[in-house]
């Protein structure tokens, strides 16, 4: 399974308007607007650590209920993957 980990804290900016999230990436210079559960999957990765979409899972469902767990961890997987595509994340 892959792994994931997410750039120092300052290589992303957050700006919280109601339930849509923009991140802007200044080394990019790109700004992305997200919505759940992008912000939740970010807040939950730490900086120093690697992490797949099962660890992810475990994290997200002590506070969501994310229905079957094979089904929520291709979704995660797939969320993990397009913040890759973004920039937001790296492949660890």
């Amino acid at each position: 399974m892959v792994c994931y980990r997410r750039d120092a804290a300052d290589a992303v900016r957050l700006c919280v308007l109601a339930d849509i999230v923009l991140l802007y990436h200044p080394r990019s210079g790109q700004t992305h607007m997200v919505i759940s559960p992008v912000p939740e999957i970010l807040d939950r990765m730490g900086f120093d650590e690697a992490i797949d979409a099962r660890a992810m899972h475990d994290r997200l469902a002590q506070d969501f209920d994310l229905g079957p767990a094979d089904v929520a961890m291709a979704d995660i997987a797939a969320h993990l993957d397009a913040l890759v595509d973004l920039g937001l994340v790296r492949p660890a």
